[in-house]
């Protein structure tokens, strides 16, 4: 398994001639004429689209998010590294023309096998009414070996140290599986009466305890030993690029595992992409390359922290017991005091079911309860939550008033 990325780059080098050459096809579609419009080149150049687009890739997608209607005006948004740091950016969502003041928002985004742009419907979304920050993850198949190792401390330690970037009054939003290293930071910021602790903490669809309500994703992380991970799941970065040598779970891995769970519906989508494609729907058949762009877009995860987080978050449930101990600290969810928790679950959540994240208002003993709130919402499942048409109109409601509450 040390090898199997080796493998995967030499298929891919194998398969680069062929994409090349459909990519070339493409390219002289425009200087056919109307001959690019009859039926048969439509369906040579629909089949070669969907090859050519079939593939992962290894950057991460731009956020394109360039305007945002704030107020009642649109206002232009650029993008500025606040803080650059090995593992990762603190990325800032800059709007120059907003000139009242906005409360600041921390997204703190899973480091799960895709990159941060994953968020881009909610950051777009939190920008209306707030100065967005996220944590911006890296590749780790590109971070040298020089910079270290980057485990489940580590993250918490970034969270803390971006939150202090942030400075006093910030707010944070956490979405999926950094919900757990995410309130173990504000714990110890809290119980360290440090100034940049948060002034709420809104939780969405996350581990809190996943055996309050196990899902398929929890019996997988449990049907095996943790050693059966590592031996299995865990590969060297090949010679060619700059993290090369570091062990990793690769995100073409993580990916493989995912579609294997729906082979189906991924099959039937590619097959509509094509007739879209034939037919001529262009705008139709971009939605779908659009969604597979960003879901083909892979990020490495380091060998420590894929394992620390299977082994402590979904194996042993750490947080839920009181176990959990970040640098030799045991992590007390009861020093939380003054940061609000809002807790959001969706109704038809299979990833983190309803109760895993509502776990935490158990845990937060030291909140009174006018500092407490939870919101399921109806007729969602994971992604749900904090994307899409509900996440805009009935769960963004929620986190607004939340941050105005506390702000």
């Amino acid at each position: 398994m040390r090898m199997l990325y080796s493998g995967y780059q030499a298929w891919n080098d194998m398969l680069a001639p062929a994409r090349m050459g459909a990519q070339w096809a493409l390219g002289m579609r425009d200087k056919m004429g109307p001959m690019a419009d009859w039926a048969m080149p439509r369906r040579m150049f629909a089949l070669m689209d969907v090859f050519q687009g079939a593939k992962l890739t290894h950057k991460r997608p731009a956020y394109d998010i360039h305007t945002v209607q704030s107020g009642n005006a649109d206002v232009s948004v650029r993008e500025e590294v606040a803080l650059d740091l090995p593992f990762g950016d603190l990325l800032h969502f800059v709007k120059d023309e907003v000139e009242a003041h906005q409360p600041k928002v921390l997204v703190v985004a899973p480091m799960s096998g895709h990159f941060s742009t994953l968020l881009r419907s909610t950051v777009a979304t939190l920008l209306r009414d707030h100065d967005v920050y996220i944590t911006d993850w890296k590749n780790a198949r590109d971070v040298p070996l020089e910079a270290g190792r980057f485990g489940f401390d580590d993250y918490v330690d970034y969270v803390i140290r971006f939150l202090q970037e942030l400075g006093e009054g910030a707010h944070l939003v956490s979405v999926c599986q950094p919900c757990v290293p995410a309130l173990a930071a504000v714990a110890l910021m809290s119980e360290d009466k440090d100034k940049a602790t948060p002034k709420s903490m809104t939780l969405m669809g996350g581990p809190i305890d996943p055996n309050a309500a196990p899902t398929v994703v929890n019996d997988l992380a449990n049907e095996k030993p943790i050693q059966w991970f590592e031996e299995n799941l865990i590969s060297v970065v090949p010679f060619r690029y700059a993290g090369r040598g570091r062990e990793v779970y690769p995100g073409f891995l993580q990916l493989s595992a995912f579609v294997s769970m729906n082979m189906s519906r991924h099959g039937s989508q590619h097959r509509e992409l094509y007739q879209l494609l034939a037919d001529g729907k262009v705008e139709e058949a971009d939605k779908i390359k659009d969604f597979y762009g960003e879901y083909f877009a892979v990020l490495d995860m380091t060998k420590e922290f894929y394992l620390e987080t299977v082994d402590m978050v979904f194996q042993r449930t750490l947080l839920s017991k009181g176990e959990l101990t970040v640098r030799g600290r045991k992590i007390n969810p009861g020093a939380i005091r003054k940061t609000a928790l809002l807790t959001v679950e969706g109704e038809k959540d299979d990833v983190c079911a309803v109760g895993q994240t509502s776990a935490a208002h158990t845990l937060c003993t030291g909140l009174r309860p006018h500092l407490k709130r939870h919101h399921l919402q109806p007729g969602v499942g994971h992604y749900g939550v904090f994307s899409g048409s509900k996440w805009e109109k009935q769960v963004y409601p929620q986190v607004r008033n939340m941050i105005l509450a506390m702000n």
